[in-house]
């Protein structure tokens, strides 16, 4: 009868934040938004890079003269490996370190850091003529994105309201495209230039948007939730209050419900420690759902069409590479923005499954095998075209966005930094061997496939979808709080998007039913079972 109670307090709470429009969180918002400029320079790397190892201005520093090849011009594999992962291989460094830096430096602070790395690397990167200095170059870029990327993440997962993470979560996947459409377009312009100009220009870009995030970062407050984890709870109260709309009392329960989720967390383990993530049962599901989740998403095999898609395009003889690609990351970029526009109504496990990784394998099949029949021709060179714009809309519409979201969200409060922080850095990993191998397969000095590449992604994409399919949970609209109370109910994936919360102090009682009951999934525990029961009649879908 406790429980029945509780509920309805429970359910009306849920519902407050709902009544809030986009206009009156308008400043948590523009926060998240700022944050979200961060992947900008990630994407913006991947159109300039791309486009340099088809530009005649960066071969004549770095690759050679090869009259037989369309352009007359290449780059070494080795050179071409390294110049491209050495950017994802610092990436994954770095955001294998999240945890322990976040233990120091808030949010704002490892911003304002990754910023001022990224101007030291890009300075590096525009003075130097030796592929030495370009790689240490490449090799700092990669720290900094690493931190744009996964703090950026965290703040946003960590101050926006449930109703609108999704969306500003969407925003991130959009400066990416964006970024690498801009890298794309000055690419295309910029080549016809007969010396360094013609890659010294497109790297001047970079200092655009660290210059923007140290500026704007001074007038946002830092993350309610890390500060709270750090014990400064009047801080936290202060930045709770800047991000929120609605009355004193609103913020009040929230900050209760932040402070309860990490005190109870913190009852269980008095410290915080990476083998964390692991010892629980819990928690160590947690930690590899997000990591796979992230994963989805070098698994679709998008990396070396974002990275070497000029260069693929100039070698397999396809129109002009240039144009090419201008066209295939502007596709995705309105993708992306009808994704956006979708992201609150939808669910991510069927947008995953369904309309994106099926599709991915399915672009990559018939192009390798369009190519494998009839190779060379114009025909061919138009149907690669057309697929790899079914491939980029699958890609960046109903994949990525939501990889992102997922890996973000899943993970516990206590253990938030630590779990995102290793399931980012598997997922630049997973970039960084997509990016490391793929030359060898496309680049004509090795195996030449070109297209043919397809056939290893087509098998990786569909694992991928069956794999979201049965363990990938649903918690679209969820608060950070309710997605602890449902990994602690130990929920089978497919009832968390059914499952109606019934408030924190619910959460432990029905976690230990069903510990006692020696169960994980539904079923398991008498308390779950009442659980269930009492909400049967108030099930709602998501």
């Amino acid at each position: 009868m406790a429980d029945d109670k509780k509920e309805p307090q429970a359910v009306a709470e849920a519902v407050t934040e709902d009544k809030y429009t986009i206009r009156q969180h308008w400043k948590c918002l523009a926060a998240c938004t700022l944050m979200s400029l961060c992947p900008f320079q990630y994407g913006i790397d991947f159109g300039l890079i791309g486009g340099m190892q088809a530009m005649v201005g960066f071969l004549r520093v770095f690759g050679y003269e090869d009259p037989s090849l369309p352009g007359g011009w290449n780059i070494s594999t080795e050179r071409q490996q390294l110049i491209s992962s050495l950017m994802t291989l610092g990436a994954f460094l770095i955001s294998s370190m999240a945890g322990p830096i976040a233990t120091f430096l808030s949010r704002r602070m490892t911003i304002w850091a990754a910023s001022l790395l990224c101007i030291v690397s890009n300075v590096i990167m525009m003075a130097t003529t030796s592929i030495g200095g370009l790689y240490a170059g490449r090799l700092l870029l990669g720290l900094s994105n690493g931190m744009f990327m996964t703090f950026a993440q965290l703040y946003i997962q960590e101050c926006s309201p449930a109703r609108y993470r999704g969306l500003m979560i969407s925003a991130f996947q959009v400066w990416t495209s964006v970024g690498t459409l801009v890298g794309t377009v000055i690419d295309n312009f910029t080549a016809k230039i007969d010396g360094r100009n013609a890659y010294l220009i497109p790297l001047g870009l970079i200092y655009i948007i660290p210059v923007i995030m140290s500026l704007g970062l001074l007038f946002v407050p830092d993350s309610p939730r890390w500060l709270a984890q750090h014990g400064k709870l009047e801080q936290a109260r202060r930045a709770l209050r800047w991000h929120r709309p609605g009355s004193d009392a609103e913020v009040d329960r929230e900050m209760r419900e932040i402070q309860a989720a990490l005190e109870r967390e913190m009852r269980a383990e008095k410290s915080v420690a990476v083998w964390d993530m692991f010892r629980n049962p819990v928690d160590r599901r947690r930690t590899i759902l997000a990591t796979c989740a992230l994963t989805v998403q070098g698994a679709s095999g998008a990396m070396y069409m974002i990275a070497y898609g000029t260069y693929f395009f100039q070698m397999a003889g396809i129109g002009d590479a240039f144009e090419n690609s201008c066209i295939l990351i502007a596709v995705g970029v309105v993708a992306i923005l009808v994704n956006s526009s979708l992201i609150t109504h939808f669910g991510r496990r069927r947008v995953f499954l369904v309309s994106g990784l099926i599709l991915c394998g399915l672009a990559q099949l018939l192009t390798a095998v369009v190519y494998t029949v009839n190779p060379g021709t114009q025909s061919t060179g138009r149907a690669i075209v057309g697929l790899s714009v079914v491939y980029i809309v699958a890609y960046n519409g109903m994949v990525a966005t939501y990889a992102w979201i997922s890996g973000g969200e899943l993970p516990s409060q206590r253990l938030r930094s630590y779990t995102f922080g290793i399931a980012t850095s598997v997922g630049f990993f997973a970039a960084w061997l997509t990016t490391f191998t793929a030359p060898y397969f496309i680049n004509p000095e090795s195996l030449n496939w070109g297209p043919k590449y397809g056939y290893i992604w087509t098998p990786s994409c569909w694992i991928s979808a069956l794999w979201v399919f049965f363990f990938l949970p649903e918690v679209k609209d969820r608060t950070l709080e309710e997605i602890d109370e449902m990994f602690e109910a130990r929920l089978a994936a497919r009832k968390f998007r059914i499952y109606v919360c019934m408030g924190r102090a619910a959460g432990p009682a029905i976690a230990a039913g069903a510990g006692a009951a020696g169960a994980v999934g539904p079923g398991s525990g008498s308390d779950e079972k009442k659980a269930e029961a009492v909400h049967t009649e108030e099930v709602v879908k998501i």
